[in-house]
């Protein structure tokens, strides 16, 4: 009989602890990564994020607990995992006289089998500057080397570092999509990220680290509906009575008019109170317009989990 066990995690973090001068940075963090996913792993300015980062790539020594990337330990076996693993920074690692172009090619020859560097070029709008030394490049080319760098060996796992940080929005498109070619051919993307429409446009799963602990994950869709209110608005005559529009609505729900003809209803939103709003304006001669759910955002559940903004 075959075995029904789950494929092992591209990254499984367990127990995970670091600490700088007597300061804990990792405090027993969490953290697993399916192979072939997209995951977002956000967090405030020093809440651990970076370190863990860095201690799966083997920049780092864990203090205590395991670390497994894709199956291996990131610094007993860093050799074996180089030439599988893609890492993106968010700035240096390029020689600053080096060419673009030339520092890609460099790359790509460490490797057995490299994506074909001018398709590469193509697809990240570095062919106009591939013979401009890295230090001249704007900080836009210089993301988008970066993110050249770390896909040319065909990584099987990647850590993107704020990939389209400094990018024009056609820039950043592009990168999108590229993000989601990897997923599709199977690649594992673990990606920081302070745009948190980036996270919740390409993530399959997100981890929210604060203190240097995971304390919420799920997919984007999981996180934004539990725990807070949806809001309905809708415009109608002013001065609505809005105690016997609540007598309607379920238990829990609330409604009031933010200006002369504007309202706002919180609870839970679902086709059936739609439903309830509409039908109680019919019966009572209201015309409601421009009706809008609004649900919460990721950045909602990040400021209401850690109290404090995503910035860069």
């Amino acid at each position: 009989m075959q075995s029904s066990a789950a494929p092992e995690a591209a990254v499984d973090v367990a127990g995970l602890v670091k600490r700088y001068a007597g300061k804990t940075a990792v405090d027993g963090l969490d953290l697993k990564v399916a192979r072939g996913s997209v995951t977002a792993f956000l967090g405030p300015n020093g809440a651990g994020k970076t370190t863990t980062i860095e201690t799966c790539e083997g920049y780092r020594a864990p203090d205590a607990g395991r670390v497994r990337v894709l199956g291996l330990d990131p610094r007993q076996d860093a050799a074996a995992l180089r030439p599988r693993v893609g890492v993106m920074l968010q700035s240096g690692g390029v020689y600053p006289t080096a060419r673009a172009e030339e520092s890609l090619r460099h790359m790509a020859s460490l490797h057995a089998n490299p994506l074909d560097v001018g398709e590469l070029v193509a697809l990240l709008g570095l062919d106009t500057c591939g013979r401009t030394p890295y230090r001249r490049l704007s900080g836009g080319q210089q993301q988008r080397l970066a993110l050249a760098l770390a896909l040319v060996g065909r990584p099987e796992l990647v850590f993107l570092d704020e990939p389209t940080a400094g990018l024009d929005p056609q820039a950043r498109r592009a990168t999108w999509d590229l993000v989601r070619r990897l997923r599709t051919d199977g690649v594992t993307v673990v990606l920081t990220t302070h745009a948190m429409d980036e996270a919740e446009e390409l993530a399959d799963r997100v981890s929210i680290v604060d203190d240097g602990r995971v304390i919420a994950e799920g997919t984007p869709e999981e996180l934004c509906r539990g725990g807070a209110e949806n809001t309905l608005r809708f415009a109608g005559r002013p001065g609505l009575d809005l105690e016997s529009l609540l007598k309607a609505l379920p238990d829990g729900s609330a409604a009031v008019e933010l200006s002369p003809g504007s309202y706002r209803l919180t609870g839970t939103v679902d086709p059936q109170l739609l439903a309830t709003v509409t039908s109680w304006c019919a019966q009572n001669g209201v015309l409601a317009d421009r009706i809008a759910v609004e649900r919460r955002t990721l950045e909602d559940v990040f400021l209401e989990l850690t109290g404090k903004e995503l910035r860069p």
